[in-house]
């Protein structure tokens, strides 16, 4: 067994607000016996502010941002996922968004960069994060315990084949912090989500942000966790808050030997 938890968070431009108030969920997760703590997606710095965001971005090694976590990690004795974290890209003057796991003790197991940008035009909003992000090539699973987690972000959700890549190496968890936006969460969310699950035969933890952030955006929440037959186990729709779920490794040994669909891929001609 595994005790996750996801938290919801309405991040604003204050970064040391945010990483107060996201200790504080973390400590609250830890205080109910969470082994594994997922933040949601830009956690520490939510703004429309292009400019603000580059100018509070840091190096991998130098971020004190990924130094709040570890700390928080080794003191809580939580593995914790860390949403994504803006880090400085040494050649382009873009960022990455990246995603930093951290074990019980506070040492930083790797960070998954994001693949895929949220190049989209909606019906009254458009986003453009390939203007000031450098997009991840390399999926990055972790293993926390016994449980392998793959790592990812967001717009990730849409493409299956990184589901699948992790699936492929023996994935148990995939983790997917999220600052969806209200109508393509509406509309997608937990289809996407759940079909992650049932497809790759494993557990999804969503951490999602919510409400109106500086700039006026607005995002859907709807944090969940799923299990690997599909159903949703806990739900957080509205507010910031902490969820927590208990993920079961025979369970989920069960449903892949019930129904052995990874096994019955065949390649295509």
């Amino acid at each position: 067994m595994l005790r996750v938890a996801c938290i919801q968070m309405c991040s604003g431009d204050d970064v040391d607000a945010n990483l107060v108030r996201a200790g504080a969920w973390l400590k609250q997760a830890a205080d109910q016996g969470v082994e594994l703590a997922l933040l949601p997606e830009n956690f520490a710095f939510m703004s429309s502010n292009d400019s603000a965001r580059r100018a509070i971005a840091e190096p991998e090694a130098g971020s004190g941002i990924l130094d709040y976590l570890s700390r928080r990690a080794r003191e809580y004795g939580i593995a914790v996922v860390g949403g994504s974290v803006p880090l400085t890209h040494p050649d382009s003057g873009k960022i990455h968004n990246g995603c930093p796991a951290f074990s019980y003790r506070g040492d930083l197991l790797g960070v998954y960069d994001k693949i895929h940008l949220f190049d989209v035009d909606l019906e009254n909003e458009s986003y453009r994060e390939s203007d000031t992000i450098v997009a991840g090539d390399t999926p990055l699973s972790v293993q926390v315990q016994q449980w392998n987690v793959g790592l990812s972000i967001c717009y990730d959700i849409r493409f299956p084949e990184l589901y699948r890549y992790y699936a492929d190496a023996d994935c148990h968890v995939l983790t997917i912090p999220a600052a969806f936006t209200v109508p393509t969460g509406m509309a997608h969310w937990e289809t996407l989500l759940r079909a992650r699950a049932i497809e790759n035969q494993v557990y999804v933890l969503a951490a999602g942000q919510w409400g109106e952030h500086p700039g006026g955006r607005k995002t859907w929440g709807h944090s969940m966790m799923i299990d690997p037959w599909g159903d949703v186990m806990v739900k957080q729709e509205e507010g910031e808050g902490v969820i927590v779920a208990d993920l079961d490794m025979a369970f989920l040994r069960r449903i892949r030997e019930a129904l052995p669909a990874l096994t019955h891929r065949r390649k295509m001609k």
